[in-house]
């Protein structure tokens, strides 16, 4: 995300709201405490720093999620980025049931481009970026083509957060890429008979008898 809020890391906001103090640790996570003397007084996460919220190519929020557990799902938190004349958490509300929302204001904030995201990727991610604007501009692309590899540009760029399933789906890419022609697979081959050879040498020298055959 943008270098400028990383001095903010380490650091950490506090609001009171009737008997709860909210703890805000931007890069960290989101806590609840709350300000009674009862026994079983709630004190706990309310989210942990996961991705951005990001909206018209612009951070808009960061998203705390995988809280503490609330009845079948875990609570999360979504803080939205004011600018305000000093770093401060001044407002929090619960718009539905375990989900928050904080208002962090800070002068970070309020340059009109202090929180692009084209401006934060690499040469590369850029040069992608451009090719889909003009993709876009040729009507190539549909809109929602465009949105789509804007989507894969901000995940690999690691400001959005990779679903498992596409995690998987990248592995198994990678892998059937790696034997994509003969000669790769020779090579892959006769690494893995060297090092056969190496694993057998070393089941004799313990006197460890091998059963299997050279096929295996």
């Amino acid at each position: 995300g943008p270098a400028h809020l990383f001095r903010l890391a380490g650091k950490c906001f506090s609001f009171v709201e009737s008997t709860y103090k909210y703890e805000f640790c931007p890069f960290h996570n989101v806590t609840q405490h709350e300000q009674t003397f009862r026994w079983n007084a709630y004190s706990g996460i309310l989210g942990i720093w996961h991705e951005w919220e990001i909206d018209n190519n612009t951070f808009v929020g960061m998203w705390m999620r995988e809280g503490d557990s609330c009845e079948t799902k875990s609570r999360q938190t979504k803080v939205h980025l004011v600018c305000g004349k000093s770093n401060k958490l001044a407002f929090v509300s619960e718009p539905s049931t375990c989900v928050y929302s904080l208002t962090f204001e800070t002068p970070l904030v309020c340059h009109p481009h202090s929180l692009l995201v084209y401006p934060t990727l690499t040469e590369a991610l850029q040069r992608r970026w451009d090719e889909a604007e003009q993709l876009l501009y040729d009507e190539l692309i549909t809109d929602q083509g465009y949105k789509k590899t804007l989507k894969e540009i901000f995940e690999e760029a690691g400001l959005l957060k990779v679903t498992e399933e596409k995690e998987v789906e990248k592995q198994n890419k990678k892998i059937s890429l790696e034997f994509e022609t003969v000669e790769k697979c020779s090579k892959e081959y006769k690494q893995l008979s060297k090092e056969i050879k190496k694993l057998k040498d070393l089941l004799s020298q313990h006197g460890i008898a091998y059963k299997g055959n050279s096929g295996e």
